[in-house]
């Protein structure tokens, strides 16, 4: 660029001469829901190999508050440098909605927070060459708190409506017309639609995170906990829905044909990280069933009992299933063929949202057999 900023990957430059290091590594979640900072920790370790006086090191991954200021900047300062003394550390998390360009422009605001004010400053016009506006923060637990805030938003409110859907079903009452209708009014309600789960390397485990930390304070927050035990329960409802729409035809879910639509853990994108079809398909499995997917976007799936499984033609598995189950809409999926050649279909995200179907044809999660307005 021609004030000579410019931004390289490590593989293209020594770290050493580098002016700010960007740290962005995944946070998974061990088996028992709690933090695994292991790849926040290597990436660490890397830098702190390579760490020079007057860098700038900024972690973007989403983490519970105090993991910048704490074992982060710990394993940094094992250099024998030390943070605010000899070299600068920040937090500024990534704000990235995969599959949504539009989330990737400089228009998206940034967050930061130092700790001190020094790199709180220096990180935000480094950042204002990214982004246009960048909000500085007091500290980097500030910030690391206000990106969880986004997450658990999302996911106490996907869960909102998850059990709304669960109580249409047993009223009678189409939750997507509900929702339609809520939506119609210009403040003070945002839109959120219920579904088969949650997937993605976000929703389904930054969560815990928050919820880790708060144990540490004597707190158990509990929206947060309740939020994920409902949306973790999503998958065996629409195993227990495809039993059902079988039954309705005089049939059992052993020993019927299964076919899928869409893997990814959300409409057209390739990543299938913590999909909840991965679960679905394991729980129609236990259950006796035969199981085929079709994906556009991802050519083979790993199940969440570890079974692999190549996407087969659509035409294929519309001509041998005895169920349909949307499980993610691509738009890529001929949903002309879906609806105008499946006997039978269990729509979990309202893709038969203006079709012409069949009396019985399809079982819609939050709304039965009943057919849309």
């Amino acid at each position: 660029m021609a004030a000579g900023f410019r931004i390289v990957s490590p593989d293209e430059a020594a770290l050493e001469a580098a002016d700010a290091v960007f740290v962005c590594v995944p946070t998974p979640i061990t088996q028992a829901k709690d933090p695994d900072l292991g790849p926040v920790l290597s990436a660490a370790a890397l830098v702190r190999e390579h760490l020079c006086r007057g860098q700038l090191v900024v972690l973007q991954s989403t983490t519970f508050p105090g993991t910048t200021a704490g074992p982060f900047r710990a394993e940094l300062e094992r250099s024998g440098l030390v943070a605010g003394r000899d070299f600068e550390l920040a937090f500024a998390p990534e704000r990235v909605n995969p599959g949504d360009p539009a989330s990737a422009t400089k228009t998206v605001p940034r967050l930061v927070g130092g700790t001190t004010s020094a790199p709180t400053t220096r990180a935000a016009a480094l950042l204002r060459h990214i982004n246009d506006n960048v909000v500085e923060l007091s500290s980097p637990d500030a910030a690391e708190l206000a990106k969880l805030l986004e997450i658990v938003f999302r996911n106490v409110n996907i869960a909102l409506v998850n059990q709304l859907a669960l109580l249409c079903e047993r009223m009678g009452v189409d939750v997507w017309e509900v929702i339609d209708a809520a939506a119609t009014k210009p403040f003070g309600f945002m839109r959120f639609t219920p579904g088969p789960g949650v997937g993605g390397h976000c929703i389904p485990v930054d969560p815990y995170y928050l919820s880790w930390r708060a144990r540490e304070f004597d707190f158990i927050d509990r929206f947060v906990e309740l939020a994920g035990d409902i949306n973790l329960a999503m998958p065996r409802h629409v195993v227990d829905l495809v039993a059902e729409a079988l039954n309705d035809r005089g049939r059992a879910l052993r020993g019927a044909s299964v076919g899928i639509l869409g893997v990814a853990f959300k409409p057209n994108v390739r990543d299938p990280r913590n999909s909840p079809a991965g679960e679905i398909m394991a729980g129609l499995r236990a259950r006796g069933a035969s199981v085929t997917y079709h994906d556009p976007h991802v050519t083979s799936f790993c199940a969440a009992d570890g079974v692999e499984s190549a996407s087969a033609d659509l035409s294929e598995l519309l001509a041998g299933s005895d169920v349909v189950v949307v499980a993610t809409p691509h738009a890529a999926i001929d949903w002309d063929a879906v609806y105008g050649r499946a006997d039978l279909v269990v729509d979990t995200t309202d893709s038969s949202r203006g079709r012409t179907v069949r009396p019985r044809q399809v079982l819609r999660l939050g709304a039965g057999w009943a057919a849309r307005p």
